[in-house]
């Protein structure tokens, strides 16, 4: 998701220098909500999704040293795993609901449940600080396949610090792929399958509640307003495979869109004619709530804009594909559904 956007986002900063300027563009200090779903035709807002993970009832206790391979292609042994520095919010949220939280010493700029906000973050932007890793003296690094910079990384591996990737997560499936593989490597691999259990059928769960037959249309769009970036999602955004367990159908995709972001135009808005609108919190905050969302130029337009419908969940969890995911797919079918699709 990181490296999609930031390819998206520098596309769609050298458009805005020459396209109509979309208005909203300011930061908002009123509430990511506000004005949510507010119109004749919007369902109720559902509950946020906790900003806490839930460990495992058992704490499982490591078996190392262990070897396991790499995303990248490496065989990486881990012999001890005392001080684990996870450099994605999904990575440091699988760690902690695995049981192993006390072992984890830095945090990704990502990672915002309560258990992890008070670790020193070692990101700046969204770029690894190999120097701040290297202080808190890790035993064990967990990177994503997007992690960079690809200098950072080396840096932190030369210094004789086990890095371990795991593939960047693309949807559903990916969920119990990324437990296990962060599981395996902290000698933990039955607490592993025991939380891609609790995972899948949790999710599970959720979509079997999803109303049938509706099949409404979702865009998902990544909105920066302090910087005029507004984007929709088309094949590989990375939401498509929420947006359809939720019984939905991504309006990005079905209308073309093959690259993973595009600049919005009014045009590409009305080829995908959202019934939906799908957001991340502090990108609906930063355009000023839904006012400022429907003020964007082909929005309004939209049924989802005509209806006020805007689906909206915390950034550091809509796309995380993990231990939460069950309670991000439910707000979402709550807020497309109604109480409805919220059981």
């Amino acid at each position: 998701m990181r490296d999609r956007l930031a390819g998206a986002l520098l596309s769609a900063l050298a458009l805005t220098l020459t396209a109509t300027g979309c208005a909203g563009s300011s930061d908002a200090s009123s509430d990511a909500s506000s004005g949510a779903g507010s119109g004749a035709a919007a369902p109720s807002a559902a509950e946020p999704v906790a900003n806490r993970v839930e460990p495992l009832g058992r704490r499982p206790e490591p078996r190392l040293p262990v070897t396991v391979r790499s995303a990248d292609g490496e065989r990486v042994t881990v012999g001890r795993a005392e001080r684990i520095v996870p450099l994605s919010g999904s990575l440091s949220e699988i760690v902690f609901t695995l049981g192993l939280g006390d072992r984890v010493v830095a945090r990704d700029v990502t990672a915002t449940f309560e258990q992890a906000a008070k670790l020193p973050v070692v990101t700046r932007g969204h770029d690894v600080s190999a120097e701040s890793v290297l202080s808190l003296r890790p035993d064990l690094v967990i990177a994503e396949t997007t992690t960079g910079p690809e200098e950072a990384v080396g840096q932190i591996r030369a210094a004789g610090v086990p890095v371990l990737f795991v593939e960047a997560a693309k949807g559903l499936a990916d969920v119990g792929p990324r437990i296990g593989a962060v599981a395996d490597a902290l000698g933990v691999p039955a607490a592993g399958k025991e939380l891609t259990r609790r995972s899948e059928q949790r999710i599970e769960a959720v979509r079997k509640g999803v109303p049938h037959g509706k099949e409404p249309r979702v865009a998902f769009l990544y909105l920066r307003g302090s910087a005029s970036v507004y984007l929709i999602g088309g094949e590989d955004s990375g939401a498509g495979s929420l947006i359809e367990a939720a019984g939905a159908v991504d309006a990005g995709a079905a209308s073309g869109l093959g690259k993973d972001f595009t600049a919005i135009t009014s045009e590409a808005l009305a080829e995908a004619a959202p019934d939906a609108i799908l957001v991340m919190s502090k990108g609906l905050a930063s355009v000023g709530g839904v006012d400022g969302l429907v003020r964007i130029p082909g929005v309004a337009q939209t049924p989802a804009g005509m209806d006020r419908r805007i689906v909206s969940v915390e950034d550091g969890v809509l796309l995380n594909y993990g231990p939460r995911t069950d309670q991000v797919l439910k707000s979402v079918v709550a807020q497309l559904y109604g109480e409805a699709g919220a059981k």
